[in-house]
């Protein structure tokens, strides 16, 4: 947060992006804040243009003892209170772009996924410390001239590091609970099939989603530090203790989601 460097110069307002998604429809004040002493003291909606389309924004001022901290709220499916845009049809550029253009300092991502292993079951929080994606489809701002991104660090460490701390912390789980989990990008928007899941495993995958690593990538490309925060909503396909072939059902995974915050 905010503070004075040794010869007193005040330091630059930190800016933060919130890409929410089915686990964090709309953000009008920031959990925690209140007690750490933080207030909103502005709350403003824009539409944020960019090149690969129009963005809402919900910007966020907080103010505490003479210093101030800004947050911008990206809804990634672009929707007001409802996750109405479909996972396959995000617009991914324009999102990642605009808080590019917001300058924030990082971006924290809220992703819901359904899990595949005991160390995150339904309702815990855990962080993304790495991701698979075999969709076999591209994601990129260079569409004309070759530029290669490396992806060996896909999630910021010191990021990922004061995150599992404090999640360990707020969710009351021992110092040596490990909370980094890989991620694997399914292309939905259906759920995916018992026998999906099996091989999720066996390649590497513990949790799965439809949309966090594309902007990973896109982050990655326009050199933008990138936190995925991973709610359990749910058991994977065919490891839910109701048997293999317990049904998935969209609003109560959402529910589930949401609830988490």
């Amino acid at each position: 947060m905010p503070g004075h460097t040794k010869d007193g110069e005040a330091m630059a307002t930190p800016r933060i992006g919130v890409m929410g998604g089915t686990g964090l429809l709309e953000l009008a004040t920031i959990p925690g804040a209140k007690e750490a002493g933080w207030e909103v003291e502005r709350l403003d909606d824009v539409i944020q243009a960019s090149p690969f389309g129009q963005v809402p924004l919900r910007c966020l001022t907080l103010h505490r003892k003479g210093s101030n901290a800004e947050v911008f709220f990206l809804q990634r499916h672009h929707a007001q209170g409802d996750a109405t845009r479909p996972p396959h049809r995000i617009n991914h550029h324009a999102n990642v772009q605009a808080f590019v253009d917001a300058k924030v300092d990082a971006i924290v991502a809220v992703c819901s996924v359904g899990t595949l292993t005991e160390r995150l079951p339904p309702g815990r929080v855990g962080v993304a410390k790495d991701a698979l994606d075999m969709t076999g489809v591209s994601t990129t701002f260079h569409e004309e001239d070759a530029v290669f991104t490396s992806m060996s660090t896909p999630f910021d460490p010191a990021l990922c590091d004061r995150a599992e701390t404090r999640l360990r912390e707020v969710q009351g789980l021992d110092a040596s609970t490990p909370l980094g989990v890989t991620y694997w990008l399914t292309q939905g928007p259906q759920f995916e099939t018992p026998a999906e899941v099996d091989a999720i495993e066996r390649l590497g995958g513990e949790v799965v989603g439809m949309t966090m690593p594309r902007e990973a990538k896109l982050a990655a490309e326009r050199g933008m530090p990138y936190l995925a925060l991973c709610i359990a909503a749910n058991w994977a396909a065919g490891r839910s203790p109701e048997g293999r072939h317990a049904a998935l059902d969209h609003e109560t995974v959402s529910a589930e989601a949401h609830r988490r915050l």
